[in-house]
Formats: structure tokens, sequence, C-alpha cells
């Protein structure tokens, strides 16, 4: 027979802390609790696998699931002395859910169960107090009728304060008994209208109803939503808690409380919580009544701290503070009852904190000695590190939504909107704070981006063009957010009935995707000593190297702020749309013939020479990997009718000329047209170019610093060998005329980006002619799904909530698929080449789960935006601690 029930308290305890994904996090923690001595009410789980077994059978139970209830419910009778549904000492529970992880607020508890007409009498004459008893009776009837029954609890609550008004009072503790009971009666009255049936009387199938919520709450829609905004998976399931009720509400000689061992906004080490006297746990988290501090040193004037209302249950609460932290060995949040004058534990967890406070309570408790360096390294969510690099908004501040996008790059940002990158510049360049506001971004908008506090975009995916250059930039983000309507003539941004238009105050969080109207108050981050500790201890301990995609003096220099061991990508592309340089680059494209492409690649050459010049001198003797130019010719085009009447002027053109050319460059599908080394093949003066910059620019850094600089030359989309081997000759030609010329040897090495499965699938002859490899999977990802990540973000979301993908595979790489793509080439590049260098130079490269893949495959480095460099750093040094355990298991 399963074993479905699971007893603790009372000295039966059947479970442990270990056991959180049979019994929950709260039931596992319940009987380790009363495991080690502390007050826990007795009481039984039943387990996530029965979560599980209620769904796979059209939510309903084992045969054997009662008889074992019915046994768990006789033993908490045994233990307290009292029956459940006695008329005269009946005993109460409380049923409350408990997933593996904490979920808190997302699925639904019930007090007070076993209470009735008759009971109540009961309770009132065991207690001697009737306030109490017809109080406990109103707030059963109240959670069990919005719980179970599905009365709104809003109905419940009008009651209340009608009846408040009519005895003249304010708060619910100065009502009467016989006003409960006289709300008691309207409860019922109110549940048969809307339910059609009386309230239940049967305590049993009050039991039974409460357990079916309880399950039915797993799948409703606000805990859905939060799994699937944590990663949670549906199958985990909740367990159910049956629990013999204490009481908070009997006098003033009780209360209840929530504390946390630490604070969790700081992580100081203080005792940090509220309470209230005579009340129920669900008065706390409500907010019907204001709470009290727990200690003295915290209280306000005028308020009653418990440590001077309850100095015994207080001082008891200080011990078991120390007794938790200590035996878990983290920050607890801590849930209790005091009755008259006696303490109960009804809840320990490892407490939600900012992440401020979590790199404090770590680095301290490692520092007490309480944990090791290792483990305090796993204690930090990396992704959590984006509280600490950006803005955040002022959880106080007032806000008022308008629409949700995708968090496509973090933190918080507001200013007027603009939705032109020029006027962005201009706005910017008067100390205006700006909000850029596309339907989709272009790399010609990559200056108005850099000038604006943040990004908004109506199209577009988590790699879009303007999620991954505002990641780069440190911009907030957020895309794809499909319920805003921009309508660039009126100039106007409109979601549902709100019309805003430029010049309006809108206020982004890149973070979880919002858009607000309005300004919301943001809060500056602080690099406090404890990241600096995280990250030395984080370094010593990772195997993987994390480096940067830069391409600006501005971006590398975040990057090395940020500890990047290097540059992993450096787009090219990204350096031409600077005024002074996009002209030359538009005549390059639209030249007829060889000597007019290379009279315009002459002038783009000083350009480019200076750009690599200032990376190397910021990156020193660390490694910069350039990739020569990559994306279709035709996104550095002009558009407009003036735009190209310009450029025809400017190449002594006719305008008829030029607009027969830009339409002969047009592509149907340029993703997988006519670029990367394609364009090389073709135009081999382009790639010559940049060689040479890259070249001149090495001498020139080496000549002033005195230390040889060695450029890492990537060549992008390459499908074959042979198509490495025709394009490194060319740059091997000109670095040997480099060294006739100049007499200066550069040492550098070639390789190339892999983004096709072709070139995966042929790894071991590609690598024949290759020092490196980097893992383009932003494309890869493309070229594997056969999707546009510019435009997949309008379906991908329905995927995901439907089950057919796991996650964003734009975001976290695809392990089934893309990634074995990645292990094929590692696999056969090693085979003939064993020394070669893998990286990984997507975005997937600061994605945590993404990086602990690339440990398992064995990679050399990930490359990612400066600002997840610390975000990679501690994701590597955790999947090397993970890889470490499973090969010491």
């Amino acid at each position: 027979m399963t074993q479905w029930v699971y007893n603790f308290g009372a000295g039966r305890n059947e479970g442990r802390a270990d056991m959180r994904n049979l019994l929950g996090g709260k039931g596992a923690n319940l009987a380790e609790m009363a495991g080690i001595g502390l007050p826990v009410p007795p009481g039984f789980t039943i387990t996530t696998e029965l979560c599980t077994e209620f769904y796979r059978n059209d939510r309903t139970y084992p045969a054997d699931l009662k008889p074992q209830v019915d046994a768990a419910l006789a033993l908490i009778e045994e233990a307290v002395g009292l029956r459940f549904g006695d008329g005269e000492k009946p005993l109460l529970v409380s049923v409350r859910s408990g997933a593996r992880v904490s979920m808190p607020g997302m699925m639904d508890t019930v007090l007070n169960l076993g209470l009735n007409d008759e009971t109540v009498q009961g309770l009132e004459r065991s207690s001697g107090d009737p306030r109490f008893a017809w109080d406990s009776y109103r707030r059963f009837i109240q959670m069990y009728g919005s719980v179970v029954l599905g009365v709104s609890h809003h109905r419940f609550e009008e009651i209340i304060e009608d009846i408040k008004t009519e005895m003249n009072v304010l708060e619910d503790t100065a009502l009467s008994a016989e006003s409960w009971a006289h709300v008691v009666e309207s409860y019922k009255d109110l549940v048969a209208r809307e339910t059609g049936k009386p309230f239940p009387q049967s305590p049993e199938d009050q039991l039974w109803g409460a357990i079916g919520a309880v399950f039915g709450s797993w799948m409703n829609p606000r805990a859905n939503t939060y799994r699937r905004l944590h990663d949670i998976p549906a199958d985990w399931g909740t367990a159910v808690n049956v629990q013999a009720m204490v009481f908070g509400n009997m006098g003033e000689d009780c209360a209840t409380g929530v504390c946390f061992t630490r604070d969790p906004s700081t992580g100081e080490n203080v005792f940090y919580g509220e309470y209230l006297v005579n009340a129920q746990g669900e008065d706390v988290v409500a907010g019907i009544r204001t709470p009290q501090p727990m200690s003295e040193a915290r209280a306000k004037e005028g308020e009653l701290s418990m440590e001077r209302a309850l100095p015994e249950a207080y001082r008891e609460l200080l011990t078991v503070r120390d007794t938790l932290e200590r035996h878990y060995r983290d920050m607890q949040d801590i849930e209790f009852t005091v009755q008259k004058n006696k303490l109960y534990m009804l809840q320990t967890r490892s407490g939600k904190r900012t992440a401020a406070a979590s790199l404090r309570i770590a680095i301290e408790m490692a520092q007490e000695g309480r944990i090791s360096h290792e483990e305090a390294i796993q204690r930090i969510q990396p992704s959590s590190l984006d509280q600490l690099l950006h803005p955040t908004l002022d959880p106080k501040a007032e806000r008022v939504i308008l629409a949700r996008g995708l968090p496509a790059s973090p933190g918080a940002a507001g200013g007027v909107i603009v939705f032109s990158a020029d006027e962005v510049e201009a706005r910017a360049a008067r100390g205006e704070d700006t909000i850029l506001v596309r339907i989709e971004t272009s790399p010609e908008d990559v200056h108005g981006m850099h000038a604006a506090r943040g990004v908004l975009t109506t199209r577009g995916g988590m790699t879009s063009h303007a999620a991954v250059v505002a990641r780069g930039m440190g911009r907030a983000c957020v895309a794809g957010c499909g319920g805003i309507r921009v309508d660039y003539a009126a100039q106007t941004l409109s979601a549902g009935n709100r019309t805003l238009k430029a010049g309006d105050w809108i206020t982004l969080d890149g973070s979880t995707g919002e858009v607000f109207a309005g300004k919301v108050a943001t809060i500056q981050p602080t690099l406090s000593g404890d990241f600096s500790t995280l990250m030395g201890w984080a370094d010593s301990v990772r195997r993987l190297k994390v480096r940067a995609n830069a391409e600006t003096p501005e971006d590398a220099a975040m990057a090395s702020k940020f500890g990047a061991e290097g540059i992993g990508l450096c787009r090219t592309e990204h350096m031409f749309f600077a005024p002074e340089r996009i002209g030359a680059v538009r005549q390059m494209i639209m030249a007829e013939n060889e000597a007019a492409r290379r009279r315009a690649l002459d002038t783009l050459l000083p350009f480019q020479r200076e750009d690599f010049a200032a990376l190397f001198r910021i990156m020193g003797d660390r490694p910069v990997t350039i990739r020569l130019l990559d994306p279709p010719l035709h996104e550095f085009l002009p558009h407009t009718e003036a735009e190209l009447e310009e450029l025809a002027r400017e190449m002594g053109e006719t305008l008829e000329a030029v607009k027969e050319r830009h339409a002969a460059l047009s592509e149907s599908n340029p993703m997988l047209g006519h670029r990367g080394c394609r364009l090389g093949i073709t135009f081999p003066e382009i790639y010559a170019m940049q060689a040479r910059a890259i070249f001149e620019a090495a001498v020139l850094v080496g000549s002033e610093t005195g230390r040889p600089v060695t450029p890492e030359i990537m060549i992008p989309l390459v499908g074959s060998e042979h198509e490495l081997r025709v394009t490194r000759a060319e740059v091997e030609a000109v670095a040997r005329d480099i060294v006739d010329k100049g007499g200066v040897a550069v040492d550098y090495t070639v390789g190339t980006m892999i983004e096709l499965p072709r070139a995966a699938l042929t790894a071991d002859r590609i690598g024949e002619h290759a020092d490196f490899f980097s893992f383009g999977t932003n494309d890869l990802t493309q070229t594997t799904f056969g999707l546009s990540r510019d435009d997949a973000g309008s379906f991908l979301p329905h995927y995901i909530e439907k089950g057919l993908l796991p996650r964003d595979p734009f975001v976290t790489i695809d392990r089934e698929g893309v990634g074995a793509l990645v292990r094929i080439a590692a696999e056969k590049s090693r085979a003939v080449r064993p020394g070669i260098k893998l990286g990984i130079c997507g975005e997937h490269g600061g994605d945590p789960s993404s990086i602990e893949f690339c440990e398992q495959v064995g990679l050399d480095y990930v490359s990612c935006s400066p600002f997840r460099v610390p975000i990679a750093r501690l994701a590597a040094a955790q999947a090397a601690l993970q890889n470490r355990q499973k090969q010491t298991a």
C-alpha cells in the first residue's frame, strides 16, 4: 500500500527536512521542527505524490487515502485530548498547502475547520470565552466559503463592515460574542444564497472539501502564473498539511506573527518581524489590522512590541530563532502563534530576500563559520545580481500599469516618450530623460538606444535586436509588448483605452516586462564590499572563463569593471552606424565595381583601426575576439527617398541608378542570404580592410605598451571548410603584407563562429582550418528551429504555456537540439585538433542554465553582455561546484 499520509508532532515524526519533494516544504519543515524539540502542534501531511495522482485520475482520490487520513486524525485527537466533531471538546484543524518550493500567497488555506452550529457551543463551553468561539466560527465560514465554495471574499467583508457601522466600532476586536453570532447567521444566509445549498455542517465533509480545494488551488490562475514566472514544473504538485489548531485570538495573552531571523531587505543580523495580539495568522497577512513590531528597539511611539506585551513568549522565540538558524544554516521565515502565553511554531522556511540581503547573509554566515565559501556561492541566485547592477523600482512607489511585454533587459528607467533615435539623442544632449519607443529597432537606432534611459518595442523577442543591444548597453528594455500600439504618424502610444503622446512620461521595468504610465520612483544600485568578496570566492572555484560582448570603449570599460577576462565578441557592424561613417559604408555597398568599393573602404580603414586600438588598449593582455562583418548589407542601406537622394549626390550617381542598385541588393530572406563569410568571399576587399585595421591597431598598441597584442579574428556564418579555408587565406595574406612592409609580426589566431547546423555536423573538417570555435547560439537556435528570434515572440509564449517547449530557446539553450549540435561540434573538432579553444558568444552566454550546460560540455569560455558578466562568473562557479559534486557522488 502506498503511504499517502505522514504524521508529525507528539513524538510521531515520519518526515524530515530532506523529504521536501514528497512532503512539500511546509510539511517537511514541520516534521523537522518537531523532531528537534520545538513546540509544533501535531498533524499530518498528504504527499505531493497524491496531488499528482489526483490530477492524473480526473481529480479523484485512491481508495486507500481515506483510511490513512482517518488514522492520522485519530492520532491528533489522542495527542491533544480533543475529538473531531465532538459537541463538548471539539478538535479544530487547519488545512494548508505546501509545495516543495515556497509560493507565498499562491494557494489556499482554511483555518478553524470542524466548527458547526453544535461544535461552536462546545468550543464556547470548553474555552469559557463565547466571543472567541463565535469569532472563530465566523472566520471559518468566511475562509471556507471563499476558498472551497467560491463565494467572493469581499461579500463577507461587507457584512462585517455593516455590523461595525451598526455597533459604532472601528476594529474587529471590539465586536462582542453576540455581534459575531449575528455575523455567523448572515454569513450562512450569504452562502445559501450564493451556492444554493446550506453551509456544510459535517466536519468530515468540511475536511474533504478543504483538502480538495487545496489540491485544486495548485492549478488556479495565480499559481499557474507564479510557476511560469519562477520556472516551477506543474508536475511537482503540492502537499496538504492538516494540523491541530492553536489560537492566537483567545485574548490579550494570545498573539500571532511572522518574523525573519535576519532582515530580509538588508540582510542585517537582527530579529525582524511583526505580530498581532488577539489575532489569527490571516489577520497579519491580510493587513486588516496594523501589526506591531517584535522588538522594543524597533517600536515607535504608541506601538506595543511583543518583547513588552508577551515577554516570556518573546524570550522563547529568540531561543527558537537561534535554534532554527543554526539547524538550517540559513535565514528563516517563521510563523508562530501564542496561545495563553504558550508559544507554538507553525512554519519555518528559508526566507525570501532581496539580492543585497542574500549577498550579505551568505557572506556573513560563511565568515561566521556556519556555512562554507562553496555553500555561500551556491546560495545566491545568479540572476538576482541584476538587482545590484541596475536601478530598480521603489517598492513603495505608486504605479499605473499600461501593459506587459518581455523582460528583455533588466533595470528600471523612466523618461518622456520619443519615437525616433535622432530625437532621443537631441533631447538627451539637453539633459532630458527619454524612452525610445519603436515598433522594432534596427542597427540604425543604436545611437538613440545609447542616449535613451530605456527602450520599448511592440515587436521582437528576448534576443531581438532591441533586447540584445539594450542588454549590452545596460539599458532597461521591454520588448514584444503586443498590448501597445505605436502610431508614428500621430506620435502616439496606445494601450487599451489609454493613449499617450510623444513627450508624455512612462516608466519601464525591464526585469518584469511591465510598462507604467507616468513617473515611478527608482532606487539606484550600490555595489557593496560583499559583492567583491563573493566574486572573489566564485572566481577561485570556476573553470569557465568569462568574456564580454563589446565593441565600444564604453562597453569594454564596463566589462572590465565587472571582471570580464577578455572580449568574446566584437560585432564590427555596430561600429559602422556613426554619422561620420555610415555614408562611406553605403557608398561601399552601392558601388558598381571593386575600385569604387575600395575607395569607400579606404575611408573606413582609419575609423576601424582606431576602433580596434581603443579596445586593445582597454583590454591589455586579455584576448579580443573580433567578428568580421556579418549582417546582410541591406541593414546599412537608407530607406527614405530623401536619404536615397543624398546618397546619390555623394556618389555622383542618378537617383534612378541608386534605386536600381538598392533593389538588386534586396533579399526575400536576408537572414539566410548574402551575409557572413559569403560577403567576404564575394567581396574579399571588405574582410581585407577589416583585417588590415586589426593588424595595424595591434602593431600600434603593441608599440605603445611594449606588450604584444594577440587578436582573435572570427569568420562568421561558415558552413563548410572551404569557406573558412578561403577567408582565412585572405586574412593571412594581409598579415604577411603588414610584416613585409613594417617588419613587425602580429601573433594572431583565426577561428569561426558555429551558427549553422551543417557547421556543427562537419566540425571535424572545419576544425582543420580553425584555431578556435565560438558558438553563435542565437543564430544556431534560429537555424536549428527555423525560427526568427525577432518574430517568434508573438507565439513562443503560447508554446511554453502549453508545455510544447520547456522554456524560450532563445533565452535558455535547447539542450536536446541546439545543445546536441554543440556537443557534436565540440567532440568532432577536438578529435582533429585537441587544443582547439571553444566558447559561446550568443545571448545564452549570460544565462545560468545555459552556462551549466557549457560547463558540462567542457567549453573554455562564455561571452555575454557586460552587465551579465558578474552573473556569468557566479553561474560558472556554481556549475563547476555542481559538476564536482556529481563526479564525487
